[in-house]
Formats: C-alpha cells, sequence, structure tokens
C-alpha cells in the first residue's frame, strides 16, 4: 500500500498546478474554489470563491458548478487538499481544473487581494438550517436573503402573512409602509397584530411582532401616504416591493415609480373567496398598466367592506406573494412573470392566465413617453381593500 507522501506525489502527477502569480490574472473570470474547513474558510478568502469544505466536495460540487466544462482554479491552505480535490474533480467529468500551488497561505504571503468573507453566525446556522440544507440556497442564498431589502406596500391582510414568511426567511432588511392604526375589525385576518394593540399604528405593531420573531431582521416603518412626492424616495434602494395595497391610484403610482427605478414588484389582490398574485418585473415582462389599462367602474370592484373576504385568504395569497419575492431576491425557479395565479377558495383550485407586455403600453411600451410621476386621486374609489383580482380571473 503507498504512503501518504507516494499517493501525494502520484496524485500532483495526474493533475495541473499554477502558480498564484498565474492564477492571480483569473480572478473574476475562472471559478475559484476552496476546499477548506469553514473556519479557515472565515479567516480569508480569495475573492468570489466558491466554498465547498473537502469532505463535501461530491455532494456538492454539481450545484454549485453544474457546467463540467467551468475552468476551475481549487485552493486549500497549503496545496495538498486542494491536489486530491482537483483530481476527485477530473474524476467527476471536470474538464478544466487546476490546483493553486502552495494554497492560500503561499498566496496571501505573496500579498495579493484577499478578503475576509461575511459568514453566518452559529447561531444563524441553527436558525436558517433547513435553508442551508437546500442546494439551491445554502449558506451563500441565506447570506444574500440577509442582505436583502424588500418593500412591503401595507401591514393589513395580504403585508402580514408577507411580513412574517420574509421575516422568518431572514430578508436583512424589511420595510414597511401604512399609515393607518390597528382596528378590531382587522383582526379577522391581519395576523401581524393583537387585541392589545388596538389603536396603535399599524407600523409600529407590525415592527413589534416582526422584531420578537426575528432579531437580525431590521424593520423600517414609514408612517405616511404612500404619494407622487415620496414614492421615488421610499423605494429607492430596495431589492423587491410586495404589493398589499387596496385602492387604484397607488397601483398605477408604485407601478410607474417601480419603471423608473427598475425594481420588481409582486401584486397580491382579494376579494371575498379569491385571489390573485402575478410579478411586474420591469422590461423584462409586463406592467400593471399592461395587465389594467384603465380601472374597472366601482359597481364592478365593490370593496372588502362591502362584500366581504374571507380571513384565510390573505394567509394564502400574502404567503405566496413572500414566495415570490424570495424567488426573485434568490433567482430561484420561474417567477409568476407573464402569468397571473388566480386562486378560488370554495373550489380549492388554482388557475394560471398569461400576461403578454403590451407594445403600445403608455407606461412600458416601446413608444411610451417618458414616465412623469403623478398623482391618480381622479382614478380612487372610496373603499378599503378594493378587490379588482375578481374581474381580472374571468377577463
Amino acid at each position: 500500500m503507498p504512503s501518504f507522501r507516494e499517493l501525494l506525489k502520484q496524485t500532483k502527477s495526474e493533475i495541473e498546478e499554477i502558480s498564484p502569480a498565474d492564477a492571480e490574472p483569473r480572478v473574476g473570470e475562472t471559478t475559484f474554489l476552496d476546499v477548506r474547513e469553514l473556519d479557515e474558510f472565515e479567516q480569508g478568502m480569495i475573492p468570489g470563491s466558491v466554498f465547498i469544505p473537502r469532505g463535501h466536495l461530491e455532494s456538492q460540487v454539481e450545484n454549485k458548478i453544474p457546467d463540467h466544462d467551468t475552468p476551475v482554479v481549487v485552493y486549500c491552505a497549503g496545496g495538498i487538499r486542494s491536489a486530491f480535490a482537483a483530481k476527485t474533480l477530473q474524476e467527476l467529468g471536470y474538464s478544466n481544473v487546476v490546483s493553486l500551488a502552495g494554497g492560500f497561505g503561499r498566496w496571501k504571503n505573496e500579498g495579493r487581494n484577499w478578503v475576509t468573507p461575511n459568514t453566518l453566525t452559529p447561531e444563524q446556522r441553527d436558525r436558517y438550517g433547513r435553508h442551508i440544507l437546500l442546494p439551491e440556497v445554502g449558506e451563500e442564498g441565506q447570506q444574500k436573503l440577509l442582505d436583502s431589502k424588500v418593500l412591503l406596500l401595507g401591514a393589513g391582510g395580504l403585508g402580514s402573512p408577507a411580513a412574517l414568511y420574509l421575516a422568518a426567511a431572514g430578508v436583512g432588511t424589511i420595510g414597511i409602509i401604512d399609515m393607518d392604526v390597528v382596528d378590531a375589525s382587522n383582526l379577522q385576518r391581519q395576523i401581524l397584530h393583537n387585541l392589545e394593540r388596538i389603536g396603535d399604528r399599524k407600523v409600529d405593531s407590525a415592527k413589534k411582532t416582526l422584531t420578537a420573531l426575528n432579531p437580525d431582521v431590521d424593520v423600517v416603518t414609514y408612517d405616511v401616504r404612500l404619494g407622487a412626492d415620496n414614492v421615488l424616495d421610499i423605494i429607492d434602494g430596495y431589492d423587491v416591493i410586495v404589493d398589499g395595497t387596496d385602492n387604484f391610484p397607488t397601483r398605477y403610482l408604485v407601478n410607474d415609480a417601480s419603471l423608473l427605478k427598475r425594481i420588481p414588484v409582486v401584486h397580491g389582490s382579494i376579494f371575498r373567496f379569491e385571489g390573485q398574485v402575478t410579478v411586474f418585473d420591469p422590461y423584462n415582462g409586463p406592467c400593471y398598466r399592461c395587465l389594467l389599462p384603465e380601472p374597472p367602474p366601482p359597481e364592478l370592484a365593490p370593496s372588502c367592506a362591502e362584500a366581504g373576504v374571507l380571513g384565510v385568504l390573505p394567509g394564502i395569497i400574502g404567503s405566496i406573494q413572500a414566495l415570490e419575492a424570495i424567488k426573485l431576491l434568490l433567482d430561484l425557479g420561474d417567477p409568476l412573470r407573464g402569468r397571473l395565479l388566480a386562486y378560488d377558495a370554495l373550489e380549492q383550485s388554482f388557475r394560471t392566465f398569461k400576461v403578454r407586455r403590451d407594445p403600445t403600453c403608455p407606461a412600458c411600451g416601446e413608444h411610451a413617453a417618458p414616465i412623469v410621476i403623478a398623482e391618480y386621486d381622479d382614478l380612487c374609489l372610496p373603499h378599503a381593500e378594493l378587490a379588482d383580482g375578481s374581474v381580472l380571473a374571468h377577463s
């Protein structure tokens, strides 16, 4: 049986090694794969590296480096583990793999660029353990969630479940805009609030609930009316907007502002036993004006105060909105761009409708005039929680 030294010599003869000087120009163009242990990785890494501990290489590399023709520079602390890792990658079918001679130690000693990575704390690894187990998320995806910013328009029926699940998922910054107070009639569906908070500002109540659920989350509150004078400033810097608004003027206002800022909007609406969700991703799909150029007349869009709403319904729709927001943040799956998901609680059925981008849309069409942020009070209906959903589902 060959000794370790003989095995290492044989392995190095079967792979290609590269010096730090030759590897450095490849940073940013080639995949650098760090196969050290977590405690080593946390102390420093080559910028942009993919981290897979040597012991997990075979089980994780296909998910993190799916293309077997990807150029890969493997490194460890001193060049030994990376040599064996490079040989393993070759055996797995990776065709363009080299090992970094001398490893990260030599790289660092030669004064080459390195950074300290953002890593999860032990408490965060425990909290988000079920996310980390998902190859599509992992530690990198969880860190991305913690670095993300989502703005919730409304802390009511749709905003409540969306906020709870986004906070539980570890979205690092959650903005909430709402200028209402908690009322007893809200508690049938607005699960952010409780009896003790009746009369409190909704944003304050929401912040108490979310920070108690997850102290990792920074909850930013806006106890103001969203209008043409402040919408661009408020949405600026957010990665995704979750729209739980209840009136047409705000929906058109948010649509135009999101187009200017190029921020995707996860839109939801509810009415009695029906709900809808879609994603408006600026210039990558239709916008709200493509879907609904003009609001329906008031008699076709009665408010929930007039027609009622099943309290569980916003929980379902708001949860789907949270899921779509996370998919956008992590670039997962197929978000509802260009698709309208309609839910009927009585039938317990989902139907999907295609929504195409309108080439003549006055907001995002090919020949659309420059967007002007303005108030749309002439579209306003005098009720809360307007329900265009039922109209759109059957249009």
